[in-house]
């Protein structure tokens, strides 16, 4: 062999050497880039399948909002009285589906079947429209599938897409037996469902589509190839005859027409190849790091308002206290509240709620420091992380920003709207070092800013813990208390004008708690109406005083009685049950109501007031004179005794002007035919006075103050038991 020839073969085998491992090299790339191409491409779909299931939950979800925001505000009541006519009742319904519920037909109708009332294209429907709605989907009510609806979305509102073999059509369905019903009137066959239903029309599933990034969404009669380009949808028979059908995008093969040209290249510039494909893959993942960015920023942004949501401020918050060792400063968290945004609501609708949520927004961002955090906590709560605290007042000043900035009217829909804020500010970490100590303290003293008045700041300050922990005492022990029969009752005596004689005694409850102690009425009597305890606590209060008060005959029984439980509706026959069953002489029991209860609601309290007196029951008007005061009250409702407030006597001077309106009160009394009675009676020189213009009883300090009933039993077997006070 010569060396020419052995050179050629050399070549020839370096060459192929050469080509071979070219060959394997770019076997190997093509591979691995085949399959990213392949992953790249499925997780598109699959993304965008998810997108389609998100989209179509979406519609539903805004449904259930817009039904349940119908419920809250009371728009649904009128089409579910039971004593509208058929007529009315199906006006009522119209209105209500013509200006909320966007669909081509709606029905409110019951679990049979039967239609109530209903709407198609703007005109009345009728039962046979229904039906024909029934046979396309017959799990509806009525339908010949005896199960409960079912469709997308949980809760009271579902929804459904049925192919009907010309159209598809998405049905909703309402079950109003869900949710919170009660006390809401019935139908003789109670009404149990609204059901709307709507075509779907290409021009919708193009908006969908755009909005979601699904090119060529359409339904389709030819079932698509790709499982994952298609969605199943039922036909009234359950069989699938349509599909909802979108084209997935291919990212990984545009990726490969981008490298066409450059793959050619490689068999000439094997290295300028390898390098352009580790410059287009890392181009390649920097783009999907930026919309994995942008996907985590949507994430953690509130979409009405553009603000961060909740999880973003207490990331945000979080990272703010981890750095309070190394800064050396201190920070604020402020909550606040949009002080008549309900009414802004109900009166103007809720787009101009909406409205008024992005235009407080902007205003929140204008007023804070560059590093400082503004958040949309949910409905009109906002949060703010005031960072890098100097000064100490330096929360005050941001506060008192906050407030001049809301105040200022907004422009809504053309009418100019006034709010205002209840703002609560805790600091770090004087108030509290973590996250929840500090939104629990921040809460609390907002709380307390509605409380003194709304549209202010408050501080939270370490005597609200003790509020806080009063409340949860109450809500707690009270229940167990009363059904214990672990409270008291004290008695304060009501004399006759001259001193000598008892006519009558109040019951004044009272709490020994074993941790606490003695708990005065002030402090539990307004968190219990606040909890929801004060109808049970009244009642025991009531049947307690009738029990014991049974063994001083010819004494009247004074109980007070608290406006909401008043106002509950089985009030008046609760104090003829608990006359019945201890036995307690109605002619003895004097009910004690303030002014309050008769102003909001008239023509209930007279009625009920009109109940009690025939039952023998005797009603006196308490702190008269703090109040309205209105003789139209006086001379339309039936009290048998007013009684002065005690604000009255306590700086009264003889000649003074509260002696004046002393001596009116008693005497107009007296020209109706009322007995008075003057509360907080301390001094002689008061006793004399009110003899003098002729009241009828007294009660107060230099008597008796409130006691237990066995002192009760040795002031009556006294002749005369005030004697010796009324002679120092």
């Amino acid at each position: 062999m010569t060396n020419t020839e052995s050179s050629a073969r050399m070549l020839t085998r370096t060459l192929a050497t050469l080509a071979g491992a070219f060959a394997l090299v770019l076997a190997a790339v093509l591979g691995v880039m085949s399959a990213m191409v392949n992953d790249t491409n499925q997780l598109e779909a699959t993304r965008q399948r998810d997108r389609v299931e998100t989209a179509l939950a979406t519609q539903v979800r805004l449904r259930q909002l817009r039904f349940e925001n119908l419920q809250a505000a009371g728009v649904l009541q009128p089409i579910l009285n039971s004593l509208l006519p058929s007529v009315t009742l199906q006006w009522a319904f119209a209105q209500v589906s013509n200006r909320f519920l966007d669909f081509d037909g709606t029905y409110l109708v019951t679990a049979s079947g039967r239609i109530l009332a209903g709407v198609l294209h703007g005109e009345t429907a009728t039962q046979a429209d229904y039906d024909a709605l029934v046979r396309i989907r017959p799990d509806l009510p009525g339908g010949t599938a005896q199960t409960e609806p079912h469709g997308i979305g949980e809760g009271p509102v579902t929804a459904r897409l049925i192919q009907n073999g010309a159209d598809t059509v998405g049905v909703m369905t309402a079950d109003l037996r869900k949710g919170e019903q009660t006390g809401r009137p019935q139908f003789p066959e109670a009404a149990a469902f609204i059901v709307g239903y709507r075509k779907v029309t290409q021009a919708q599933l193009n908006e969908i589509g755009l909005r979601y990034r699904l090119p060529q969404l359409a339904v389709v009669t030819e079932r698509p190839v790709n499982p994952l380009g298609r969605r199943d949808i039922a036909s009234p028979d359950g069989s699938v005859n349509a599909w909802l059908s979108w084209t997935p995008e291919r990212p990984g093969d545009a990726m490969i027409h981008q490298f066409a040209w450059a793959l050619g290249a490689v068999v000439l510039l094997f290295v300028a190849l390898f390098a352009y494909v580790f410059h287009r893959l890392r181009s390649a993942a920097q783009q999907i790091a930026a919309r994995e960015s942008q996907i985590h920023r949507l994430a953690g942004q509130d979409e009405l308002s553009g603000l961060p949501n909740r999880r973003t401020f207490d990331l945000r918050l979080d990272q703010e206290i981890a750095q309070l060792g190394r800064t050396k400063s201190g920070l604020a968290v402020l909550l606040l509240d949009l002080d008549r945004f309900k009414a802004v609501n109900d009166t103007y609708g809720h787009n101009a709620g909406d409205e008024l949520i992005r235009q407080a927004a902007k205003r929140l961002t204008t007023v804070l420091r560059l590093g400082d955090t503004v958040a949309r906590l949910g409905g009109d709560e906002f949060g703010i992380i005031q960072t890098h605290m100097e000064a100490p007042n330096a929360s005050a000043v941001l506060g008192q920003r906050i407030l001049d900035a809301l105040t200022e009217p907004f422009e809504i829909g053309g009418v100019a709207v006034s709010i205002g804020c209840s703002i609560g500010i805790a600091h770090a970490p004087r108030d509290g070092a973590d996250r929840s100590t500090l939104l629990r303290l921040a809460d609390t003293a907002l709380y307390q800013a509605k409380n003194e008045g709304r549209n202010r700041y408050s501080f939270f300050e370490p005597q609200m813990n003790r509020a806080l922990h009063l409340k949860r005492m109450v809500e707690e022990d009270l229940r167990n208390a009363i059904a214990r029969d672990q409270l008291l009752l004290h008695y304060q005596p009501q004399v006759s004008i001259d001193g000598s004689s008892i006519v009558g005694v109040e019951a004044l409850v009272r709490w020994p708690h074993p941790e606490h102690g003695m708990i005065p009425p002030s402090e539990f009597i307004g968190i219990a109406e606040e909890r929801g305890l004060i109808v049970p606590l009244s009642e025991w209060v009531l049947r307690r005083a009738c029990e014991q008060a049974r063994q001083w005959p010819g004494i009247k029984l004074a109980v007070n009685v608290s406006p909401i439980q008043f106002r509950h509706k089985d009030f008046v026959a609760s104090v003829i049950r608990v006359l019945e069953e201890t036995g307690f002489d109605p002619e003895r029991l004097e009910l004690e109501l303030t002014e309050g209860v008769v102003v909001e609601d008239a023509d209930a309290a007279e009625a009920a007031m009109m109940d009690l007196r025939a039952h023998g029951v005797s009603l006196a008007l308490d702190d008269f004179g703090t109040g309205y005061s209105s003789l139209i009250y006086l001379r339309r409702f039936a009290f048998d005794k007013i009684k002065i407030d005690r604000s009255f006597l306590e700086y009264m001077e003889a000649t003074g002007e509260s002696a004046i309106l002393v001596h009116s009160v008693v005497h107009l009394g007296r020209a109706l035919g009322l007995r008075v009675c003057a509360e907080g009676v301390e001094t002689a020189e008061q006793h004399r006075f009110l003899q003098a213009i002729g009241c009828h009883e007294l009660q107060g300090f230099l008597f008796s103050k409130g006691v237990p009933p066995e002192e009760i039993d040795r002031l009556l077997t006294l002749d005369r038991p005030f004697e010796q006070a009324l002679a120092a």
